[in-house]
């Protein structure tokens, strides 16, 4: 089974994929490499750590039904399984908690999800521009958030993130476009 927590501190914007990177030879090296992406994709969408690992476990065992597909149907799927598994939790969530759970821990403090290997100053910085990203995606319609976190953040590109959202590029082009605009406002004038 992958494990989710191998790389438990979220970045801004993953690397960029290399060519050996692009497509894996095997589903299980497939599912290795978007498990830490998917888990800030679900992450951001739920609000809640313990809900993201559930529905990315979910997608990823999923994902295992189509072993036989050809590798390069293999991501829009992945990512189009996972869209929806979290739509289904936030659906079930609105019906059942009239609120969200945020990323406290038992004491309720935040949690904290700073990488401490660099410096404490770079640290604090990273944190803080992370949270300021989060909180300005929480702000976007959810398909702005989805194109603008398939295309961006998860570099994905636009006939692969328009599969996977299932609607034209031109769609994804107009929410990514607005998902920009509205992230610009928001990150420059934090509330």
């Amino acid at each position: 089974m992958v494990s989710l927590t191998k790389d438990p501190y979220p970045v801004l914007v993953s690397p960029l994929p290399t060519a050996a990177d692009a497509m894996p030879a095997t589903l299980d090296l497939f599912l290795a490499s978007v498990g830490p992406r998917a888990f800030r994709f679900a992450e951001a969408g739920l609000r809640h750590r313990d809900d993201a690992l559930d529905a990315v476990q979910d997608s990823l065992m999923r994902m295992l039904d189509y072993r036989d597909k050809p590798a390069d149907e293999w991501p829009p799927l992945f990512w189009s399984i996972l869209r929806r598994r979290v739509i289904d939790l936030q659906r079930r969530r609105r019906f059942r908690l009239p609120f969200w759970r945020d990323n406290v821990d038992a004491e309720g403090e935040p949690v904290d999800w700073a990488d401490q290997g660099p410096g404490p100053a770079e640290v604090h910085a990273q944190h803080e521009q992370y949270e300021t990203l989060v909180q300005a995606l929480r702000q976007l319609p959810a398909r702005q958030r989805e194109a603008f976190t398939l295309r961006v953040l998860q570099d994905l590109d636009g006939a692969t993130t328009a599969r996977a959202m299932g609607c034209s590029e031109g769609a994804v082009k107009t929410h990514l476009s607005r998902a920009r605009d509205a992230l610009q406002t928001l990150m420059e004038n934090p509330t």
